[in-house]
């Protein structure tokens, strides 16, 4: 075995890491995620605004906004009998925005 497959070995990650991360790119793989998730770069908005921006339905943004809870891409926060939506961390707007600056290249 050669010295780099040998440090390869040494860093791949466990089998469920990779099945984990494999999952995460797969919730960017629906164009009304992406722009919910573009609509949460400038800050918190409710799940009216967001539909509003990006023509989409509240019912659709809602089932859209679930999914990306689940993959704790969006976080939410009560306001009243408001649901103010935002990106979940930094991570998240680092994500999107090195994706959209490598297939601009």
């Amino acid at each position: 075995m050669e010295e780099h497959d040998v440090e390869l070995d040494e860093m791949m990650p466990d089998e469920e890491i990779l099945y984990d991360l494999a999952d995460l790119f797969k919730v960017f793989s629906d164009t009304t995620r992406i722009k919910i998730l573009y609509s949460l770069m400038t800050g918190e908005r409710r799940v009216a605004d967001i539909a509003d921006t990006i023509g989409a339905t509240q019912s659709a943004v809602s089932h859209q906004l679930r999914i990306l809870k689940t993959a704790r891409l969006v976080k939410f926060q009560r306001d009243g009998k408001n649901v103010l939506y935002s990106l979940a961390d930094d991570h998240v707007y680092t994500m999107l925005a090195q994706g959209m600056t490598h297939i601009c290249e």
